[in-house]
């Protein structure tokens, strides 16, 4: 097992981006107005969507808006981003355009902003999978001595055929035999459910015939040249009731038998695209200590984790910082190097109100570090007033310009303020909920600014609500979808109130008297005349001293119930009544930190109740158990519960959420059965026995604490990749060093980096350059690519997603970062004499 281990490279890819907007996106004709028109955006892995957009009503050029982030847990070959229009007059959905970008053309657009233009959406474009056929051309003696020709076409098999609605496909294949004056088509069976059908259909087509044939043909085969006959291999979803659905095609000339000619027609490629390549945990021994050393380091400049946000500030900007804090997170060491750092910032910062206000490295990593432990926090503290605020949709309008007709600017500042009053409650109410690590961390702020301004009584405070209102809180409201507390960026009236609110709790948590510094943050006079209807209230001190007071927190205990995850899924019946057909129906399911539910419809009574203490494991599904893709387990103390989730990235997110939720369970499970029981055994061991033990381990589970939710090698491969991408930069801050040590004052070239220890950041610099070459050739020992580093980091890019038709255009920022490579084996194949044996890539 550990020789397996040490040999092993694990392939993780993610993508990361921003719908931004989208013009001229109104469809070309209909009898519609173009006021009536309503659009949204899909995202798809294939043909599988795995991302959709809010609608933007009544708009030709709608802002979007929409962030998106997902692990991709397949391969795949084409990114695509499809935009739809919605009417008052069509019950579909019209197609307007779209943007479709091969994975291995993806890394072509990193580094550019450029608007491209929509092209049509085709429904027989960017198939995929690969059909499996075999051709002979045989020859006959007829009944009078002549010669003719019968080609015979044995369709065997299709691999990787694309999910209809995140479904598998009911597949079947037409082969027809045409040319210049016929179309011959036959049909294979249907095959349910399933992406890689077995058909073994054999045909047989009259190719030629001797002149003196007299009997009846509907072709007259013996004036066609065999040249001119090509067999079409179509691919289609059997629709029932409904429209069949094309898949693909693929077409072979009949010349490519002619002659006794060998024919090849796998089409065999390598497709490249940029991820994770995580090497063995052991290859980042070197990297990860000298990491882990950075908050002990003195000067904390010149530290490796110090130095790595340092060179990669111009070129990625604090992306780098994400891997370092989850890195220190995971080993308890986030806290110190967080001290060092934010005392570094205080010993620059020279006056009390401008503390923690800038965007600097010490904030960044802080930003990271709420971002990542206060999820939870976010979603107990703020869904529940969020969710009231987006149902009940109050207008707040409080701008006279911005105000509509009909408007009462003081029923919308009555709704305002009623708002206002219940998210800050909700704040200042949740200082037992605050997660341990922020406490600690707002205590150390605390005690920092208090030494740097000991004649400020205010500062204490100032620097924790910087953090706390500033940075947390107020942003968590202004874009909840960014923190997951709403699937979507809000409607624009929404959108509107939510930055009414974020600006008065930011003024309402910065910390001193309502004087007029304090209203001086308003621009606007309408938001002046606003603010002061608040009175100043003392429950602000008393929360910041809870969440950054001396005394350590302890859980109480008790713990609030609190949405992690719903959604629309199928879930197979459990079969709990003696009669009745285990078929697979819709539901909504729902995950809370205390239970698993699901329900006929969103906010209906639940029809059963899973307490997550009783939940021993969430594992995927094979396949083969339901003729279904994307269907996860969840292993309880009754029956498991058989879920299909609507596409591959969901099935990961369900998996992910129910994990880490119950992963602190004593019972859970250390194998399991990834098949079904059926029809007296298991699918997938063949024992009869419902109760025998699981049949393979079960996924590795994380423990309790959050800084172990961290896959660690994953984040230093990250971090190796900063450095290799920055190595010149890396370079330029040696050179600095050395040119600091022999020449007093400072350097022109010294400016651009933080070097208060000259001999000891060159030290730092050596050491790591040492490092960072011993795990290069880690890479190259491993058949990673020897040209770039293991993780290899696209820019953020600037695209387009758009339709034929000029002027329609979608923009969209998109990255992906590390990297992956895939290849095809090539298969062995026979080819005989007039006889081709293929596997063609469908198109």
């Amino acid at each position: 097992m550990a020789e397996e281990d040490d040999t092993k490279i694990r392939i993780l890819q993610s993508l990361r981006g921003k719908i931004c907007e989208a013009k001229n996106v109104g469809p070309s004709s209909g009898p519609y107005r173009l006021r009536d028109i309503c659009t949204f955006c899909t995202i798809s892995l294939d043909q599988e969507e795995v991302f959709r957009t809010k609608v933007c009503e009544k708009s030709v050029s709608p802002l979007y808006s929409e962030d998106f982030y997902f692990e991709i847990p397949r391969p795949f070959q084409c990114l695509s981003f499809n935009v739809y229009a919605k009417t008052k007059f069509q019950i579909r959905d019209l197609p307007v355009g779209k943007v479709a970008i091969r994975k291995e053309d993806l890394q072509n657009y990193c580094g550019k902003e450029n608007w491209f233009q929509l092209q049509p959406i085709d429904p027989h474009s960017e198939v995929q999978g690969k059909v499996h056929f075999e051709m002979k051309l045989n020859e006959l003696i007829t009944e009078n001595g002549s010669i003719c020709q019968q080609l015979v076409v044995q369709t065997i098999a299709c691999q990787g055929l694309p999910l209809i609605n995140g479904q598998n496909c009911d597949s079947y294949a037409t082969v027809t035999l045409v040319g210049p004056t016929r179309s011959d088509q036959k049909k294979t069976k249907v095959k349910k459910k399933t992406s890689d059908p077995q058909f073994e259909d054999i045909f047989h087509f009259e190719v030629t015939r001797s002149s003196s044939y007299k009997g009846r043909s509907h072709f007259h085969v013996e004036e066609e040249d065999i040249e001119k006959l090509e067999i079409r291999v179509e691919l289609w979803n059997n629709g029932n009731l409904a429209q069949d659905v094309f898949l693909g095609e693929t077409r072979e000339s009949l010349k490519t038998l002619k002659n006794d000619n060998i024919h090849r027609a796998c089409r065999k490629e390598t497709v490249t695209y940029t991820e994770d390549n995580v090497l063995p945990s052991h290859c980042y021994t070197a990297l990860r200590n000298i990491m882990l050393k950075s908050p002990d380091v003195k000067p904390i400049s010149a530290s490796v984790a110090h130095i790595l946000g340092d060179i990669c500030r111009e070129s990625v900007g604090f992306e780098a910082l994400l891997p370092v804090v989850r890195l220190l997170l995971h080993h308890n060491r986030l806290l110190p190097f967080l001290s060092a750092v934010s005392a570094l910032e205080l010993e620059n910062t020279q006056e009390a109100n401008t503390i923690f206000r800038g965007n600097s490295l010490a904030t960044r990593c802080i930003d990271e570090m709420m971002k990542t432990v206060g999820r939870s926090y976010l979603s107990v503290t703020l869904k529940p007033v969020l969710n009231e605020i987006f149902e009940s949709n109050k207008s707040c309008e409080i701008d006279p310009i911005r105000l509509k007709e009909g408007d009462n600017v003081e029923v919308n500042k009555e709704n305002l303020q009623g708002y206002v009053q219940k998210v800050f409650t909700c704040i200042t109410q949740s200082g037992s909920s605050c997660p341990p690590l922020m406490c600690d961390v707002f205590r150390s702020l605390r005690q920092l600014a208090s030494k740097r301004f000991p004649a400020d009584p205010h500062v204490q405070y100032s620097a924790v609500s910087s953090f706390i209102f500033l940075r947390f809180f107020a942003v968590a409201v202004l874009s909840p979808h960014t923190f997951q507390l709403r699937s979507h960026h809000p409607e624009p009236e929404i959108s509107r109130t939510l930055t009414l609110i974020s600006k008065t709790i930011q003024s309402l948590g910065s910390w001193g008297s309502l004087s007029k510094s304090k209203l001086s943050s308003f621009k606007e006079t309408y938001m002046c005349d606003f603010f002061k209807l608040f009175q100043e209230d003392e429950c602000i001190e008393k929360f910041l001293d809870e969440i950054s007071s001396n005394v350590s927190k302890e859980s109480s205990g008790v713990e609030d119930s609190f949405v992690l995850k719903e959604g629309e899924v199928y879930k197979r019946a459990q079969g709990r009544k003696r009669i009745g057909k285990k078929n697979f129906k819709k539901r909504w399911l729902r995950v809370t930190n205390q239970e698993l539910s699901y329900h006929k419809q969103k906010g209906k009574e639940a029809l059963c109740i899973i307490p997550v203490k009783n939940v021993f494991g969430v594992e995927k599904l094979e396949e083969s158990a339901f003729n279904r893709k994307n269907m996860f387990q969840v292993i309880h103390s009754e029956k498991p519960l058989y879920v299909q989730a609507s596409n591959c990235v969901e099935t990961n997110s369900w998996i992910e959420v129910l994990s880490q939720v119950s992963r602190c369970n004593p019972g859970r499970l250390s194998s399991f059965h990834p098949s079904a029981f059926v029809g007296g055994s298991w699918l997938c061991c063949k024992e009869a026995n419902e109760n025998t033990i699981g049949c393979k381990p079960c996924t590795a589970t994380v423990l309790a604490k959050i800084q172990l939710d961290i896959d660690c090698d994953r984040e230093t491969e990250r971090v190796f990749f900063f450095f290799s991408s920055n190595r010149s930069r890396l370079l330029k801050m040696e050179d600095a060093c050395a040119s600091m040590s022999v020449y007093l004052g400072q350097q022109e070239e010294c400016s651009a980096f933080t070097i208060q220890d000259p001999k000891e950041t060159f030290r730092t610099i050596q050491e790591l350059k040492e490092v960072l070459d011993e795990l290069q050739a880690h890479h190259v020992s491993k058949g990673v690519l020897t040209d770039e580093p293991g993780t290899i980091r696209r820019d953020v890019t600037e695209g387009a997603v758009g339709t034929g038709h000029k002027g329609r255009v979608l923009r969209c920022v998109f990255g992906q970062t590390a990297s992956e490579q895939l290849s095809e084996s090539s298969r062995n194949e026979s080819f005989l004499s007039s006889n081709a044996l293929m596997w063609s890539h469908i198109r």
